[in-house]
């Protein structure tokens, strides 16, 4: 099956299980919670009925050896016999399972909490300590009767979540939907990220890793600091077994919101990884990796956040320059996009790759020295940015602004040394057959090769294609110095002139600044000019500002370096007007065909 196929197939499927789960909560759970809270049950069940699932075909043994290490006392020599038993980092050693579960409404409540309390700790804890609180539920929908109905529904073919059925990361779109369904806000799209993005930053993290196969097996670890329910942390370990069936590949994961980290912790688990490594806090002010690098870090953090609540310990760490995570100027406090990547940057080794999902405002947002522009000096001027891709609009599920994926490397290779390679993968897209929310368009298989190709070529050219549907397809890409990017904003002063016409000096024979008065004060006559980093100084004033401006001078001091990247204008194309006779002759020829028309209508031409 076709990577399109698999993300087409993925996304309906996910929907068509969230959706039989939504039926579950809204014909259980009408009347008795809101539906926004819904999802405080249904959320913890999903995930029991995936643990019970996986650990189903070996239960019975799992049983058999809990009988047989009953009398081991140390718990983690006994844990090892028992995970040995059930192939998971998790057992169950409770002698119910759904079936019997469902066998018996008369006892429901006390069999439910047996077999939750038969789960090993590293479950109980998600379920009743990392966020879900699945306690207080569990007695809420036992006293008004609907507790085995919940079951029961859970219980019926189309809640099979079983491996077989549903894959490590199909399960975690479906928690994702999930996710987005039981939230009461507008926000609950930041939790997914469809397959087909995914792949795509994976894919241009592998491209741009020439160590990848050194060694016997590849070996990797991943963090994502903004993980959600660690669907990027998935595909990325999918992708990578993909390549070597026996690659090590450790996963790390922060997230905030208690729900889709306890969502992260199971699937973690699920994975067969240490659960551990997926920790809950905000990343902005309550590191939970420091000290910790990576291989590669991936992420989709949200647009558009507030860091104002952690803006006291934010700029505490600022202060701190090179030793904290943020060294350069910060950015505006109501998006903190760029806070994500600086993180992610501080995380990375040596020669470690970070893909990261931006809206546009880093391209250009800041004044020279302040804020989103520090960040992009920064970046380019220790030489990390790699690569910039703008994805097509209607990409993501919550949003269909344009989006981009930077890529930096901190080990660039020798050909991309000082280098910025910009993506136009606008248009390398296919219309879904049915769009999700906001998402209409898919980064198909042959999208994502002919952008993965951009990339790996490294320069300025245009390629074609066509995608599964026989529709065209084009990715464009230009090569940049980093210097491009870079200017010298220069404030320019008009001199002032004495009766004569000739410049005023001061004292040291320097020219008198020219000041203007509106009746109440006076103000320095001035503007600025942003000057390339490639050009003279003096060159520039004597071509562009001296002919307009007769002794126009500037004061270095106030000069300040800044970045920004035009990214439509680098790929911008001119189109020819037509020419005014030719537009004349089309009004015209218009204006006599509605004569004629009103002729025909009421009997006669007009003259």
């Amino acid at each position: 099956m076709s990577g399109n196929e698999l993300n087409e197939q993925t996304s309906t499927e996910a929907g068509r299980k969230a959706s039989l789960i939504w039926n579950i909560a809204d014909n259980a759970l009408r009347g008795l919670y809101k539906p926004v809270e819904y999802g405080k049950v249904i959320l913890p069940m999903a995930v029991i009925k995936r643990f019970h699932d996986c650990l189903l075909p070996t239960h019975d043994e799992v049983i058999e050896a809990s009988e047989r290490y009953a009398r081991i006392k140390a718990e983690d020599v006994r844990d090892g016999f028992l995970t040995r038993a059930s192939g998971y980092p998790f057992y169950n050693t409770s002698k119910f399972t759904w079936k019997t579960l469902r066998a018996d409404p008369d006892n429901v409540r006390a069999n439910f909490v047996d077999y939750l309390n038969g789960f090993s700790e590293n479950v109980r804890d998600i379920l009743f300590k990392d966020g879900m609180n699945f306690e207080a539920e569990i007695e809420r929908l036992a006293d008004n009767n609907v507790l085995f109905q919940v079951i029961d529904d859970f219980g019926k073919e189309s809640g099979d979540f079983s491996p077989e059925r549903v894959s490590a990361v199909d399960m975690g779109y479906v928690f994702e939907q999930l996710v987005a369904r039981f939230s009461e806000t507008d926000d609950a799209g930041e939790h997914f990220t469809s397959r087909d993005i995914v792949y795509l930053m994976t894919d241009l993290i592998i491209a741009a890793d020439p160590r990848i196969f050194e060694g016997d097996h590849i070996d990797r670890s991943v963090y994502d600091g903004s993980m959600g329910t660690s669907q990027m942390l998935s595909c990325m370990s999918e992708r990578l077994h993909a390549l070597d069936a026996d690659a090590t590949v450790a996963t790390y994961g922060q997230e905030l919101n208690p729900f889709t980290f306890a969502i992260a912790k199971a699937s973690a688990l699920i994975r067969g990884e240490d659960a551990n490594n997926m920790r809950r806090g905000n990343t902005y002010d309550n590191d939970q990796f420091a000290g910790f690098h990576f291989d590669y870090v991936i992420q989709n953090p949200p647009f558009g956040i507030s860091y104002k609540a952690q803006q006291k310990a934010i700029q505490a760490e600022h202060a701190e320059g090179a030793a904290g995570r943020f060294p350069c100027e910060l950015p505006a406090v109501g998006d903190g996009q760029t806070l994500f990547a600086l993180n992610g940057l501080a995380k990375l080794k040596d020669e470690g790759i970070m893909a990261i999902v931006q809206d546009a405002s880093p391209l250009y947002k800041g004044n020279p020295g302040k804020g989103e522009d520090d960040y992009r000096r920064y970046v380019i001027e220790n030489d990390w940015l790699d690569a910039i891709v703008q994805m097509p609009t209607d990409s993501f599920v919550n949003t269909g602004i344009a989006t981009y994926v930077w890529l930096f490397d901190k080990d660039k290779p020798e050909r991309h040394g000082g280098k910025v390679l910009l993506v136009d993968a606008s248009n390398a897209f296919m219309k879904r057959r049915k769009g999700i929310n906001n998402k209409k368009n898919d980064i198909t298989d042959a999208c994502r090769d002919l952008i993965v190709k951009a990339y790996g070529e490294y320069r300025t050219q245009t390629l074609t294609g066509k995608a599964e549907d026989g529709s065209a397809i084009t990715v464009e890409s230009k090569l940049f110095d980093g210097e491009d990017f870079g200017f010298r904003r220069v404030t320019v002063y008009t001199p002032e002139r004495d009766e004569d016409g000739n410049v005023v000096r001061d004292r040291k024979g320097r020219p008198v600044r020219k000041t203007e008065s509106n009746g109440k004060r006076e103000t320095v006559v001035s503007d600025t000019e942003d000057i390339p980093l490639r050009e003279d100084v003096d060159e520039y004033m004597a071509r562009e500002v001296e002919p307009y401006n007769p002794g126009a001078f500037i004061d270095p001091k106030k000069t300040v370096v800044g970045y920004t990247i035009p990214f439509t204008r680098a790929f911008y194309k001119y189109r020819e007007l037509e020419p005014a006779d030719e537009i004349a002759k089309r009004i015209l020829g218009h204006e006599r065909a509605l004569e004629e028309s009103l002729g025909k209508l009421f009997g006669g031409v007009r003259s």
